[in-house]
């Protein structure tokens, strides 16, 4: 259930520019109130710029930014009920876990009483509770984490926003805190804007994703359209590994078309481009080492380098149509450097991209 307090965000035509740098050119778009969108992309692309100006960190060149109907454009930090929680935490090594939360109620007014029992009610939040007499130090990663949330979460903000919040911790760590910050997220309603480049993290934890490159948004949508329609050949790669190949295209209707590569045959949605050579992007887990022939025939190639995953194995195959990257789930039944094998392709997986 969305929260009361959870802010619909809007930026229209946002730009940011350090003299002759554009960090964020031209940024528009619209995030629900309630939902987790992710700004996801490489170092530099401008998220943590688009971040810091949600904030109010920064201040915009030119364009709008809107919270929960008001125009904020123009507003400081502290006035625009938001909080950041940051990738290194900034906790006080100094003050026990209950005072770093209760700091902000403080500053803002609150007194000590209420200041601890708005803190304590956060920390249980978060799971905390039986931690708040000590120090910084004496947690782990994880907790820290959690403190710097309950901190974030006790000033009672229409909006959270998160800037690489996982980085700092091991994988195994990594997929635990996501969990909680999406669960945490759903349970109280609120709207979370989360910075990553991280596309994984960003698949477990969004409603939508927003992709930016070279300060602009390269495409917007729910993580699963991003990863199985991306738009051109970057949002195809950063979305997660992607075999580019060439094929050809004929048009059967108003939506999809006849893919042939190599010798195999696919339906897929033709998404307007023409008759002809295609640029295609075939994800790892769609291409299929099968036994013996299958029906409708198969690519036919070698493998050149083999690694086990431990739930999957990693293939390199050499094949009519290039060098393939494959990914399969049979780690019993493991392939040499030097077998040959035969392809084919699922039904899914399969896109066609624009140059």
């Amino acid at each position: 259930m969305t929260d009361r307090r959870a802010a619909r965000i809007e930026l229209s035509g946002v730009t940011k520019q350090y003299g002759a740098v554009t960090a964020v050119r031209d940024v528009s778009f619209t995030i629900a109130a309630g939902s987790l969108v992710t700004l996801l992309g490489p170092s530099g692309c401008g998220k943590t710029t688009t971040l810091r100006l949600i904030a109010g960190l920064e201040t915009v060149t030119s364009g709008r930014i809107m919270i929960g109907g008001d125009d904020v454009t123009a507003l400081g930090a502290t006035d625009r009920n938001v909080s950041m929680v940051f990738q290194s935490y900034a906790l006080f090594p100094h003050m026990s876990v209950l005072d770093n939360v209760a700091y902000g109620p403080r500053v803002g007014g609150r007194s000590r009483r209420q200041a601890a029992e708005s803190a304590r009610e956060a920390l249980a939040g978060v799971g905390l509770a039986e931690l708040a007499d000590r120090l910084p130090s004496e947690l782990s990663g994880g907790q820290q984490q959690r403190v710097a949330i309950a901190r974030a979460l006790v000033l009672e903000p229409r909006v959270l926003l998160f800037d690489e919040p996982l980085s700092n911790l091991d994988a195994r760590l990594r997929r635990q805190m996501r969990e909680e910050i999406r669960a945490l997220q759903q349970r109280l309603g609120i709207t979370v804007v989360y910075v990553t480049h991280d596309q994984e993290e960003a698949l477990g934890v969004s409603d939508r994703i927003i992709v930016m490159n070279h300060a602009v948004v390269a495409q917007e949508g729910p993580p699963r359209d991003l990863y199985e329609s991306p738009d051109d050949v970057f949002v195809a790669g950063f979305m997660g590994e992607t075999n580019r190949v060439k094929g050809v295209l004929w048009r059967l209707d108003e939506r999809t078309g006849r893919l042939t590569i190599g010798g195999l045959t696919r339906t897929v949605p033709h998404r307007g481009l023409a008759d002809g050579t295609v640029d295609v992007a075939i994800r790892p887990e769609a291409i299929l080492i099968v036994d013996g022939q299958p029906t409708g025939g198969a690519l036919r190639g070698t493998v050149s380098q083999a690694a086990y995953l431990g739930s999957r194995m990693e293939y390199s195959i050499a094949s009519e149509i290039g060098e393939l990257f494959v990914t399969s789930p049979a780690v019993d039944a493991p392939l040499a450097p030097g077998a040959p094998v035969a392809l084919t392709l699922a039904s899914h997986g399969i896109t066609l991209i624009r140059p």
